[in-house]
């Protein structure tokens, strides 16, 4: 039962009271997540800490080469702002994806980030951008890559005196382009059922110099596809290119998933999720070759 609950607007406000109730807080921002886990009675804490007011938490901004998303951002903000409508749209695509708009206006990227469910839906194209963490607790910062964050299904490396402020990510470079897509179980309110990000760059003849693909829902948390991406390095991408690594990624959800009542479904359906992300970002990297 929860005994105290505590409203803040400043950082480290939150890092102390997280310092004085170690493993009995818990941090509620939007709390989409949080709240019905409470209903169920999985989770148990005897403190809140109301974080939703903290405006430095809820920053969407350019920084020099990067950008930086607060951990209090709400998906609408996300989806709606004028970093993500462009070059970067596949972000506010993924945003957009992630319930109704009630969902959308309270529940946040750094909820999303710290639930570490497996079909979160911001997870794969922050992965494909090689998004890093910025972790604050009262005594010291930390920086950890998102890969190295999520750890397993709804577990991550966060400490229980920490909190996320930020996550960041370097924009995109010449050439580069990245895609977002997903497959749902209903039209509305979808749950992923699997989703796939693709980060591409490309030299000047097409080659791909980088590919960096990540996935949601094809295991125990969203992650890297390394293997479809070291067939992807070197090559240009045509038809005969995409189907070859739509069978790799086949192979590779097919060992994943052996013995999975999904697999029959997924095994197939991840080809189409991946060649629709791919082509995103092949376009998007065209794109930004002729501009």
């Amino acid at each position: 039962m929860v005994q105290k609950v505590y409203q803040v607007h400043e950082i480290q406000q939150a890092l102390e009271l997280l310092h004085q109730h170690t493993h009995q807080a818990k941090l509620l921002a939007g709390g989409t997540d949080l709240i019905i886990k409470m209903r169920e009675g999985h989770v148990k804490p005897a403190v809140l800490i109301d974080i939703s007011s903290m405006d430095k938490t809820r920053i969407i901004e350019a920084q020099g080469h990067e950008i930086h998303i607060g951990s209090t951002a709400t998906f609408s903000e996300i989806q709606e702002h004028p970093l993500f409508q462009e070059d970067l749209a596949a972000i506010a695509a993924a945003a957009r994806s992630v319930g109704s708009p009630q969902i959308r206006n309270r529940a946040t990227i750094g909820g999303n980030i710290c639930n570490a469910s497996p079909a979160a839906d911001l997870l794969p194209p922050l992965l494909a951008m090689e998004a890093m963490t910025v972790l604050r607790s009262k005594e010291a910062s930390r920086l950890l890559p998102l890969s190295d964050f999520l750890v397993g299904k709804e577990k991550t490396a966060l400490k229980s005196e920490e909190m996320l402020e930020r996550v960041w990510f370097r924009q995109l470079e010449d050439r580069s382009g990245l895609g977002f897509s997903k497959l749902g179980i209903r039209n509305a309110l979808a749950i992923a059922r699997l989703s796939m990000a693709v980060y591409l760059k490309l030299d000047a003849t097409g080659r791909c110099l980088k590919a960096r693909v990540a996935s949601g829902a094809l295991g125990l948390t969203a992650q890297r596809e390394n293997e479809v991406e070291a067939f992807l390095q070197q090559q240009v991408i045509d038809e005969t290119i995409i189907d070859q690594a739509a069978q790799v990624l086949e192979r590779t959800t097919a060992q994943r998933l052996a013995g999975r009542s999904t697999l029959p479904f997924k095994r197939h359906a991840v080809q189409g999720v991946f060649r629709d992300a791919l082509s995103q970002a092949l376009k998007s990297s065209l794109r930004r070759e002729q501009s």
